[in-house]
């Protein structure tokens, strides 16, 4: 949204400094419009003083996150640009576009978990209500949950057929929850994590109870004390 202070001075340059003094923003930030020239009148009868209309875009959650991201990746090399979206309750979803995303989304996710979680922190500061922020490139969130996905039932396939718990490699917490919330209905297994962080993992294991039958292995009726662990 554009919006706009006017200021009154001697010159113009002196009201143009006024108001960017007030908004606490730099001469490239705003527009300039001249509404009065001014005239310094004879031995200051007359005079006039100049004023000017100085327009600002007011900065929104969504300008912050672009800003700062479209900032980090000219301070890392990369050529690209975020675009941002509003997503459900207020969410801030940000698209980062442009060359050589490998290097935006690093190894299994870390180098655009770590610009999320910067970006979080950097728009969050100082706010009362959390803006949530979720930042993709190339779709790759969305390939990431679905390889997790196959990864837990294809674990959770070998736990029945060997009768052995399978430990899986460290994940981030979100990468857990997929996990989790994958096998949470799987017959027969069940989920829980170990580990501090960064090597925390999530552990797939044969649900007490459960024995064979035809066709896989059927779950025991469970009580109060056998109920799935899926805590983080």
């Amino acid at each position: 949204m554009t919006k706009f202070i006017e200021k009154q001075a001697s010159t113009i340059e002196e009201a143009v400094q006024q108001a960017l003094d007030e908004l606490g923003m730099d001469r490239d930030s705003v527009s300039v419009e001249v509404l009065e020239k001014g005239k310094t009148g004879f031995f200051g009868i007359g005079a006039v003083p100049a004023r000017v209309r100085v327009s600002y875009e007011e900065a929104t959650p969504a300008g912050e996150a672009k800003a700062f991201v479209d900032g980090l990746l000219s301070r890392m090399g990369i050529n690209g640009e975020a675009f941002p979206m509003e997503g459900e309750d207020g969410q801030i979803i940000l698209d980062i576009r442009g060359e050589d995303m490998g290097a935006v989304i690093g190894r299994r996710g870390d180098t655009l978990d770590a610009i999320q979680y910067l970006t979080s922190l950097t728009i969050n500061r100082g706010k009362e209500e959390h803006i949530r922020i979720a930042i993709d490139t190339e779709g790759y969130r969305a390939k990431r949950e679905e390889s997790l996905q196959r990864l837990a039932r294809k674990m959770a396939g070998k736990v029945l057929k060997y009768h052995k718990n399978m430990t899986l490699e460290p994940m981030n917490p979100y990468e857990r929850r997929i996990i989790h919330s994958t096998l949470q209905d799987y017959k027969g297994v069940t989920t829980y994590s170990t580990g501090t962080e960064p090597n925390r993992r999530v552990v797939v294991a044969l649900e007490r109870g459960a024995r064979p039958q035809r066709g896989g292995y059927r779950r025991a009726p469970r009580d109060r004390d056998n109920r799935r662990n899926t805590a983080e």
